[in-house]
């Protein structure tokens, strides 16, 4: 093969595959990761399954599993739930239909970490803000920190 006959616009397309390749061959769930979000699918109840948030594992490190979440101390719930809710009116907390969404959301929540928990080899959980799905669905994500030290 003869690289001089390449045209500039050829080389950026391979360079432009061969960067998609490399970024999903970096994100791609792990072989135990894909079996744990398995079983969530499997053993999940119509509850969780048609839950706007996917709960899943975003990764295991040693016998914990990484799991995504939609609300942490960055994104409180009433932020998640307002965007996935519009028509509930999340910032009175005494709202009973708001107090409804925040408990199905720990029920659901609470679901998906017993199910990874009831699969071998996992002995912990850990909650990661899952940021990337929070802004596909256009829900303003602050900037991760700096971890402190």
């Amino acid at each position: 093969m003869n690289f001089r006959r390449i045209k500039s616009w050829q080389w950026a397309l391979i360079v432009l595959a061969l960067l998609v390749a490399l970024d999903w061959a970096i994100r791609r769930p792990d072989g135990r990761t894909q079996g744990l979000n398995e079983a969530i699918k499997a053993a999940a109840s119509p509850q969780l399954k048609n839950y706007p948030y996917p709960f899943h594992v975003m990764r295991v490190e040693g016998n914990t599993a990484i799991m995504g979440t939609p609300r942490n101390f960055d994104m409180p719930a009433f932020r998640f739930l307002g965007a996935m809710y519009p028509d509930v009116n999340v910032k009175d907390h005494d709202n009973p239909a708001f107090i409804a969404l925040e408990k199905t959301l720990g029920q659901v929540q609470d679901e998906a970490k017993a199910i990874v928990l009831a699969q071998p080899g996992i002995t912990g959980v850990k909650w990661e803000l899952d940021r990337e799905w929070l802004q596909r669905h256009h829900l303003q994500v602050p900037d991760k920190l700096p971890a402190r030290r």
